[in-house]
């Protein structure tokens, strides 16, 4: 860890070995140009996750368009607004399964890491929170909460136990997030297993226990661990490295018998 805290992170050479440097230091010295190369595969899957996405409705729209000519005006009008509105939940649910199935090759390499943000180590997690992203910022937040959200962040590698109540989209690495059972995470909740400090960025694992309750708005950040059945305080920052303990109440006060956010 010493050696890691001392280390230059704006250091444009590498200290690893073999290939895994020269690609680390062109990468670094080139930023810029680095990092659109680095972008491409990203674009790529996206258009095939959105086409593939889109296929389902196109589909429905030539169907219709042979069936449906000689409607008149409004009826045909109707249909096709059908096509559109069955198009449109086509597309969510293509969409929440085909991105997990792109992201399973980079899942195995996302672990806890300390160090540049220009590194080998980095790039699983970068392309896996891509992926992510790409369903977070486009439709999950129509599911949210169902058991279509809790289905998407399992297949996407997030841990969750049986009874979960996931009332948040706003989730970063679910792949090293654990939820135990019947954990409740409050409406608009933020959870990742990230963070940046002193310019290093800090991968670390997220675990909340059996029976805990994150509140409205609160935010969770890597290296935490929540314990049973404690309770996290709406609008509440819990820090990295935090431990909070079995039955807790994180950030509330109590007075007059009643726990209060603080």
């Amino acid at each position: 860890m010493a050696d890691v805290e001392k280390a230059d992170i704006n250091s444009t050479h590498s200290t690893k070995e073999g290939f895994a440097a020269l690609f680390e230091n062109v990468f670094r010295r080139f930023q810029n140009v680095g990092f659109a190369l680095f972008l491409l595969p990203i674009i790529a899957v996206y258009i095939f996750c959105v086409a593939v996405s889109l296929t389902p409705g196109i589909m429905l729209f030539q169907w219709a368009g042979e069936h449906v000519n000689d409607y008149n005006f409004i009826v045909k009008a109707f249909c096709y607004g059908l096509c559109g509105g069955g198009a449109f939940i086509g597309f969510i649910l293509t969409l929440i399964f085909i991105v997990p199935i792109m992201n399973l090759p980079c899942r195995p390499f996302v672990k806890p890491y300390r160090g540049a943000w220009f590194s080998i180590e980095s790039m699983p997690w970068f392309y896996h929170n891509a992926l992510t992203y790409l369903v977070r910022y486009t439709v999950l937040d129509f599911i949210t909460p169902s058991p279509l959200n809790v289905l998407f962040f399992r297949m996407m590698g997030m841990k969750i136990g049986k009874g979960v109540l996931l009332n948040s989209s706003n989730i970063s690495d679910p792949c090293l997030i654990k939820l135990g059972d019947y954990v409740t995470i409050g409406g608009s909740a933020y959870m990742m297993a990230h963070y940046g400090m002193k310019g290093f960025l800090i991968i670390d694992k997220l675990h909340i226990k059996k029976g805990a309750m994150i509140g409205l708005s609160a935010k969770l950040l890597g290296g935490v661990t929540i314990g049973e059945k404690a309770v996290v305080a709406p609008n509440v920052a819990v820090l990295p490295k935090t431990i909070i303990k079995d039955g807790e109440k994180f950030g509330l006060t109590v007075s007059n018998g009643s726990a209060n956010a603080s």
